[in-house]
């Protein structure tokens, strides 16, 4: 009984899997390389300050061997008030990002939904803004919000009060609109089918009816993307709270690093501290990044 040899594979299988395995090489390659900095901080969170030098001209730079502990992370709190801090950022970052989503979403669904006359000259001019950079308007912004007016809980009386320097609020609303989550929202609202609007004017909806129940419910991408580019800037805020923030029990974690900077800094501390603000955000985005990628593919369907 004569033996049939397995074909030979085919050389364009073979050029097909080569450029697949170079393509996942370089990809890990890639990764491991942008890894090398968040590995090294982890790292070094958990040295004394002389082995991190000592380790700095090898391998172990990156490797969690020698002398580990938490004195670093047990040290930040003695030095700061970093409970406070991660209080105020994770407060502030959430309310931002509800609101933007809330206001930018509905700006938006204006833009693209609904019809009338000009809203191609008002996106454009929303889309302008982007060139603007923070820097140039910083100054100016500060003076607007110190002539704002806030109402005031004192006890059981509503006082109306000028100015909102040094508060949680000046933090948050003027950072609310946003022109590229607008822009984001609106291209992905344009990708969904108009005829839903259609019939549900027949079934009697309203404008809000239709923003509430048919688009905000189809578009988890947007929003999942919408919430990461919101809250990574909230989060990183550091130049804005400098400005208008001088109690320390209403600084946001960035404004923290400079503490270590005083006196005699600690570099094992530093580390310890960047990598408690660090990991909120690598958890958001591992947990959306799905999302992510998926609107931001969509995103350029329509517009």
């Amino acid at each position: 009984m004569t033996s049939v040899s397995p074909a030979p594979a085919r050389p364009g299988r073979q050029r097909s899997l080569l450029r697949s395995l170079t393509v996942q090489t370089a990809r890990i390659a890639l990764a491991l390389f942008f890894a090398f900095p968040i590995v090294f901080m982890l790292v070094s969170s958990l040295k004394p300050d002389q082995q991190i030098f000592g380790d700095l001209d090898g391998v172990k730079a990156f490797l969690p061997v020698g002398h580990l502990s938490l004195d670093n992370y047990s040290g930040v709190f003695d030095r700061v008030p970093a409970a406070r801090f991660l209080l105020n950022s994770i407060g502030i970052s959430a309310v931002t990002v509800v609101l933007g989503i809330f206001v930018n979403s509905l700006a938006a669904f204006a833009l693209s939904r609904m019809r009338w006359r000009g809203k191609k000259m008002v996106l454009a001019a929303v889309i302008a803004t982007l060139i603007v950079p923070f820097e140039t308007f910083a100054l100016p912004l500060v003076w607007w919000v110190n002539q704002l007016p806030w109402l005031q809980v004192n006890g059981f009386h509503l006082t109306l009060t000028e100015g909102w320097l040094d508060t949680y609020q000046v933090q948050i609303l003027p950072f609310v609109a946003n022109a590229f989550s607008i822009f984001l929202f609106h291209q992905y609202f344009q990708s969904i089918p108009k005829e839903l609007d259609e019939a549900a004017v027949i079934d009697g909806a309203s404008w809000f009816g239709i923003y509430r129940r048919i688009v905000m419910p189809l578009s988890g991408p947007a929003i999942a993307t919408v919430a990461i580019l919101t809250f990574l800037p909230a989060w990183n805020s550091y130049l804005w709270p400098l400005m208008v923030v001088q109690s320390e029990n209403l600084r946001p974690v960035m404004v923290g690093i400079q503490y270590f900077f005083q006196l005699n800094p600690s570099w094992g501390q530093i580390m310890a501290y960047s990598s408690m603000i660090t990991v909120p955000v690598l958890a958001l985005f591992v947990a959306f990044q799905r999302a992510f990628v998926s609107s931001i593919a969509s995103s350029g369907v329509k517009g």
